[in-house]
């Protein structure tokens, strides 16, 4: 229970508000470093920002965020949205199993759609996905009519530059996709 104060000048008064101000403070601190530590650091790993410049990139970061989480709404509404169109005609269908890899710094999203009969593909894009030391931190999919939408979103980690492993895996998984489409199309 709180303590009311009648006299401002008490002695008690000055504690218990400097004490209250004294967790505020550790509390917003202890606040801020838990937000810094969300924050992917690949420009000043070394250096130490002070809290404006902190809370200026984890701004950024969401509003980066908010854009990228944007553009894959309007990619899924775009695809869903074909494949709506495509169920009515065969001939316009996208040729399935069809792969899209985004390569954003250290993270890698991963897009694919199959039909029903290629459905344990799935598997396989984890499978290499591990095999190339890539972290899969989220997995997902969506059933529309005879079509899945995969979704992996993942990070990549290891001594090789983002950039060059980026392009090794998405240069993997389209001639896996690539090969597995053209099998099907062959039977």
């Amino acid at each position: 229970m709180e303590q009311q104060c009648n006299n401002p000048s008490s002695s008690s008064c000055k504690v218990d508000r400097k004490t209250i101000e004294k967790n505020r403070r550790n509390q917003m601190k202890d606040l801020y470093l838990k937000l810094n530590s969300l924050v992917p650091h690949h420009q000043h790993s070394k250096v130490v920002l002070s809290l404006p410049d902190q809370l200026e990139e984890a701004a950024d970061y969401i509003k980066k965020l908010q854009i990228n989480l944007e553009r894959t709404r309007q990619r899924k509404e775009s695809l869903t949205a074909g494949v709506n169109a495509s169920s009515r005609s065969r001939t316009e269908r996208l040729p399935l199993p069809h792969i899209e890899i985004q390569s954003v710094d250290s993270t890698l999203k991963v897009a694919l759609i199959t039909n029903l009969d290629n459905q344990l593909m799935f598997n396989d894009i984890i499978r290499m996905l591990h095999e190339e030391g890539v972290q899969v931190i989220n997995a997902s999919y969506t059933v529309t009519n005879d079509t899945i939408f995969h979704s992996i979103h993942s990070k990549m980690q290891g001594e090789c530059t983002p950039e060059y492993g980026a392009a090794r895996i998405s240069e993997r998984l389209k001639k896996f996709v690539g090969g597995a489409s053209s099998l099907a199309s062959n039977c």
